[in-house]
């Protein structure tokens, strides 16, 4: 291989882990509460029988916070309602959502509803499967109220992967947060710098309603990002946080559904026509191509770099060790779903998520 060759894969093998060391010194949890505020709690629930108690365990345990606790039960079949109605406490109330509009996708609809019901003046949605800690609402409301300019704060918990697609593939979230989005540069304002994660979201809830709450992204799948995005272009600044020290989440339990959900975001991520060749080759460069290329000098370094990279996020959010190791099969999965779900919107097949069909702006 040409030297200059070799110098170009070093580089692109640098590249995220000199982005990330600036990144972990910008990313920070949430600070510790200084006082009480009132916080409506909102989980949209579509068949999460499974998870739903756990979650609603979680919130009523958080200290030092006003809270009403708000599901939607969203004409889900397994029972999921039925245990939500168990509780006694007067914070938890449950709601049932209207029929789902043609050109909205189901979880932000859900969400709309949710933030109509809701009674005070944070807001706080956050997914069945994420377990927030005692001091989480509490510390994630501060931060909120740190700023008068700051309407959107949205993190992602600490990730259990325990089946092999689930270590592969969702710590590619981090690698792509703190590998290649300059969070250092960010000021909250510009929409090239956003991120979200749609798992767990305050908003000021004046500032959600001014830029359209959900209703503005009702057909978008990528919900936290989308959301970001509009609250930016609205004036309002968001703010990425450190959420692994207060929140924890197994975000899928079974191989396929990390497939399917990791698809379903994609046209609206990285699968798009002018950004998946760019992110191919950037990711490819970076993360595969050192690993199959025949040995040098400067081939060592960038196999280094990439797994120092690799190993600096999974000790900062506690990731599986087996995703640094194997690295390389993770990134070449990402690009293969990519694809995946590039070709298939090209050929018109829609996306499916918790049994409702996708295509374009229509939903069945």
């Amino acid at each position: 291989m040409k030297p200059l060759i070799e110098k170009i894969i070093l580089l692109a093998a640098a590249l995220p882990l000199t982005v990330s060391i600036g990144n972990l010194f910008f990313l920070r949890p949430p600070p510790a509460s200084t006082r009480a505020r009132s916080v409506s709690v909102l989980i949209p629930a579509r068949n999460e029988a499974a998870t739903i108690r756990g979650a609603i365990e979680a919130i009523l345990a958080s200290r030092n916070v006003e809270l009403e606790l708000i599901v939607l039960d969203d004409h889900s079949t397994d029972g999921t309602g039925n245990i939500v109605r168990e509780y006694t406490d007067t914070r938890v109330k449950i709601i049932a959502s209207r029929p789902l509009p043609a050109n909205w996708c189901g979880k932000n609809h859900a969400c709309s509803q949710l933030a109509e019901a809701a009674r005070y003046d944070i807001l706080l949605f956050l997914d069945a499967d994420v377990r927030i800690r005692a001091d989480g609402i509490a510390r994630l409301a501060e931060k909120l109220c740190s700023s008068p300019t700051l309407g959107m704060i949205s993190g992602v918990p600490q990730q259990i992967t325990i089946k092999w697609l689930e270590w592969s593939l969702i710590p590619i979230i981090h690698v792509l947060l703190m590998g290649y989005l300059p969070l250092f540069l960010d000021q909250g304002a510009r929409t090239a710098f956003t991120a979200a994660c749609g798992q767990l979201i305050m908003v000021d809830a004046k500032a959600y309603h001014a830029v359209g709450g959900h209703e503005t992204i009702r057909n978008r799948l990528h919900d936290g990002m989308a959301l970001a995005k509009a609250f930016r272009q609205g004036g309002h600044r968001t703010a990425l946080i450190d959420a692994t020290p207060i929140s924890i989440c197994r975000m899928y339990r079974r191989n396929h559904e990390v497939w399917s959900g990791f698809r379903k975001n994609a046209t609206e991520g990285l699968a798009t026509p002018v950004g998946l060749p760019i992110w191919t080759a950037l990711l490819a460069t970076a993360h595969i191509v050192p690993f199959v290329c025949r040995s040098s000098a400067t081939l060592w370094l960038a196999r280094l770099a990439s797994l120092a990279f690799r190993a600096l996020l999974a000790v900062k959010f506690h990731q599986n060790w087996r995703s640094v190791l194997l690295s390389p099969l993770g990134v070449a999965l990402l690009l293969i779903l990519q694809w995946q779900s590039f070709i298939a919107q090209k050929l018109g097949y829609p996306t499916q998520w918790r049994g409702r069909i996708y295509q374009g702006n229509h939903t069945t």
